[in-house]
């Protein structure tokens, strides 16, 4: 399937998308742990830690406004699907650490403008 986006298709436009989302985390300060982080009950595009933090991390893209805010893009559906991803992540991992976690969303523009906000939703269980 291609998305008309330079001939690539959407996963390979996301995958670039969250490498840059990585690299600005990590010029932030953050350690990134997994990348596309899949289980049977969703994905997390990213997930990195800061100050003992574990933040799941949705990213999203949009080249211009035709189709909204790229943080508009992550509804009710879309926070309950990463929740439910990252319960299963947590309970693989951090819980036995009894880390805190939030879940961030973090929209790049097309003119390469990054905005990150944390504790961008709660739980959605």
């Amino acid at each position: 399937m291609r998305s008309g986006v330079g001939g690539l298709n959407r996963r390979q436009v996301g995958a670039d998308y969250e490498a840059v989302a990585a690299d600005y985390l990590i010029g932030q300060g953050y350690k990134v742990l997994e990348r596309n982080y899949r289980s049977r009950a969703g994905e997390v595009d990213l997930i990195a830690e800061k100050d003992g933090v574990i933040v799941y991390a949705e990213i999203k893209f949009r080249r211009d406004g035709r189709f909204g805010d790229p943080l508009e893009a992550v509804d009710l559906r879309k926070q309950r699907r990463i929740s439910r991803a990252a319960a299963a992540h947590y309970e693989q991992w951090g819980a036995p650490y009894g880390k805190a976690c939030r879940f961030d969303v973090i929209g790049i523009y097309g003119d390469g403008t990054i905005r990150h906000i944390e504790n961008a939703f709660d739980y959605r269980g």
